[in-house]
């Protein structure tokens, strides 16, 4: 898990994958309901690429990129030696075990000590990576529970566009595609809301960010 400040070796990452991505697909951040100011955030986003988490990443200022980690399945990135290093010792990453039967630590408690370590974190509420023709599959109870249990960090929606074009899944090798990432006006859960209502609400908030297929905003 990371947590706390980020060591040299992961801040050259970070600014060279930020180079390669703003290279490869010309990202352009648009940040329409709320600006960067450095505040803890959880940045909670649609997902259809691995590439996903460097995209949100490279849209951030680096001091506040350096302290922002993106939360990921350990399943996938610790299967074997090399995502290992990549996941531990490149990306700030923090790693939760999804499979509920084999799992040795709560995804949940994870989550919350990078939190109370300072870090503001990359979620993605669907809980996979979405591979139908769905824009947006339905939210799990992750984010819910997070904002009940750390209410002062701040929730923004953020819409990453055209990226599962760019690094589909299987593919090894980026495709060069413009993409950008809209992000939205943060979301907070009301005293009392039901955890369906604040769910469904944050998803059409996300949702609201998409385009619509004449190029508009929803």
């Amino acid at each position: 898990m990371t947590g706390g400040k980020a060591s040299l070796l992961q801040k050259a990452c970070g600014a060279v994958l930020a180079g390669l991505s703003r290279a490869v697909t010309g990202v352009r951040p648009i940040w329409a309901g709320v600006k960067p100011n450095g505040r803890q955030r959880i940045y909670f986003a649609n997902h259809a690429s691995h590439g996903d988490f460097i995209l949100v990443s490279t849209c951030l200022h680096p001091a506040e990129r350096s302290r922002t980690a993106a939360v990921a399945g350990a399943d996938y990135w610790k299967a074997g030696a090399v995502r290992s290093f990549i996941s531990g010792k490149l990306l700030r990453t923090v790693l939760v075990e999804r499979n509920w039967v084999e799992r040795t630590a709560d995804p949940m408690q994870v989550m919350l000590a990078a939190l109370d370590a300072g870090e503001s974190l990359i979620f993605f509420p669907e809980g996979t990576r979405n591979m139908t023709e769905e824009p947006l599959l339905r939210f799990r109870s992750g984010l819910y529970n997070l904002a009940a249990a750390r209410p002062d960090v701040e929730l923004v929606p953020c819409w990453i566009e055209n990226m599962s074009r760019v690094l589909p899944k299987g593919a090894l090798l980026p495709v060069p595609l413009l993409c950008r990432v809209v992000f939205g006006e943060p979301v907070a859960l009301e005293e009392g809301e039901d955890r369906k209502v604040f769910l469904e609400r944050a998803r059409a908030a996300l949702l609201a960010l998409a385009p619509r297929k004449d190029g508009h905003r929803r």
